[in-house]
């Protein structure tokens, strides 16, 4: 606990008065969250070089700062938005889809002038040349993301619903727009595309998994969803990356140290208010139903199920015998519903490597859970979430240790100096 606030304490210096929008562009640069992949770790504001993961091979961000030789600099207003909205650089080359432009071609006029100002006069140019992707020959050639774009883009601009009110239209907005949200809770189909753009089709932000964390169903489904979140609740989260009970995890963290939290109350509410009225996934859907008997086993010393030795071992200390964690401390494990979704890739991949609460204005403790990679075998890991998914109450699919062995390869757990102490697949 005292390593986890002394990091929290250091952590806490990111989320200082600097943070603080300047403009307008920097306030929508921060909704866009344009830092999150255009930053590298102990590299410069916007100067590129982020490494993602594809299926295909690693590519770099790129360095969006205005230096005229290695950046945007001599991009005019035409060329950025292009870029922005369409995945053409100004050179003309495609850009891989990882840009999210096909939720950016939402941004109207006005903000995509304001974006603009704000990277040509306010962000420091930076000399720094773009990384090559690792992807192989011939799979690397862009031509086929014109087919793709063909397929799968639509170029148009966020269009109001009139029979809804002013700020569920802000909200929309935001969401399926400059804050892209889409791009992780939205499935992928076959040419990796998201399958939904917008709350028109059934499949948009039902959940979509990548790198090897799931993002959860953002619908009002009240078993895998946020059907039981109030809007309030949504808001609280948005703004410091807990409930009562719930925590962000992966990548989500970033998303609201960097960019929902600077969002105001009223941009907040609206994305909150069109988020409660997304239909559920699955309007067969109940909630989870309270179950004493794991708690009970538990207390009387009976470790008879698969993973129960285990969960007491390794989780319970924090998370209790009864699965409801402690407030905006410990998240509950029974009844979240980021847990039990039908693909249980961010409960694996969080005992495998851990994971860091969001550091914020308004919740500076971020506290750490350590990862148990090193110190549990593929079985252990299958048996220890097939028991929190199905304890409590929980009534979610068993995991297999095919599927911890997949991860395993896949997410890269904690690095460590003493590499004997891994446990190997």
């Amino acid at each position: 606990m005292l390593t986890s606030l002394l990091f929290a304490a250091l952590a806490s210096a990111s989320a200082t008065a600097a943070d603080t929008p300047t403009s307008k562009g920097h306030y929508l640069a921060q909704a866009g969250d344009c830092a999150a992949c255009h930053t590298a770790a102990g590299g410069a504001n916007f100067a590129g070089g982020l490494k993602m993961a594809t299926p295909v091979g690693a590519i770099y961000s790129t360095n969006i700062t205005p230096d005229k030789e290695t950046g945007i600099g001599d991009y005019s207003y035409d060329d950025f938005a292009q870029a922005v909205r369409g995945g053409v650089a100004k050179d003309g080359h495609q850009l891989y889809p990882a840009m999210p432009y096909t939720s950016f071609a939402k941004i109207n006029d006005e903000d995509m002038h304001a974006l603009y100002d704000y990277f040509m006069k306010e962000v420091p140019a930076v000399k720094q040349a773009d990384r090559d992707s690792d992807i192989p020959w011939p799979l690397n050639m862009r031509w086929p993301l014109i087919v793709w774009n063909w397929a799968f883009h639509d170029d148009q601009r966020f269009q109001p619903d009139s029979s809804q009110s002013a700020e569920w239209n802000r909200g929309a907005y935001l969401i399926q727009g400059l804050e892209h949200c889409g791009t992780c809770h939205t499935p992928r189909g076959i040419g990796f595309q998201e399958k939904a753009l917008d709350q028109k089709e059934t499949a948009y932000l039902t959940g979509g998994t990548l790198e090897g964390w799931h993002a959860p169903d953002l619908t009002s489904n009240p078993k895998t969803g946020i059907g039981r979140w109030s809007q309030q609740e949504i808001v609280s989260f948005l703004q410091t990356g807990w409930t009562a009970n719930s925590a962000a995890f992966g990548s989500m963290t970033d998303v609201i140290e960097h960019s929902t939290q600077h969002l105001s109350d009223e941009d907040l509410n609206a994305m909150a208010v069109y988020l409660k009225s997304i239909k559920s996934s699955d309007p067969q859907a109940e909630a989870p139903k309270a179950d004493d008997a794991t708690q009970a086993a538990l207390v009387k010393g009976d470790m008879s199920k698969p993973g129960a030795q285990l969960y007491m071992d390794n989780c319970a200390a924090c998370h209790r015998t009864d699965g409801k964690g402690y407030s905006k401390t410990f998240p509950a494990l029974a009844h979240n519903p980021a847990l039990l979704s039908d693909d249980p890739s961010s409960l694996i991949s969080i005992v495998l490597r851990g994971g860091k609460a969001a550091v914020t204005h308004k919740a500076v403790t971020g506290l750490t859970m350590p990862d148990f990679g090193w110190r549990l075998d593929d079985q252990q890991v299958a048996d220890l979430s097939t028991f929190v998914r199905s304890s409590w109450g929980n009534n979610a699919s068993a995991v297999t240790v095919d599927r911890v062995k997949e991860l395993r390869k896949t997410v890269s757990t904690v690095e460590r100096k003493d590499p004997d102490k891994q446990v190997k697949p």
